[in-house]
């Protein structure tokens, strides 16, 4: 994984924050496609690694996701 900045995460987390607020009942797929999307519109490169874990955590935790703690 590369070292991200307090700005990138913070995009990250807006991205997360968006996904989650709709996710209820999403597949993980649809999670992970909508995960891209919003990445690239802020312009944080993930690899496919990083979006399935945080498709992931979205996808159990059905509450807050901190993208910082899932990523590391």
């Amino acid at each position: 994984m590369t070292p991200r900045s307090n700005e990138e995460f913070d995009a990250i987390q807006n991205v997360v924050d968006r996904v989650t607020s709709w996710q209820d009942g999403a597949t993980e797929s649809t999670i992970e496609d909508e995960l891209r999307k919003g990445v690239a519109e802020v312009g944080v490169a993930l690899d496919d690694a990083d979006i399935a874990t945080l498709a992931s955590a979205i996808e159990t935790e059905h509450g807050r996701v901190v993208a910082s703690d899932v990523l590391g």
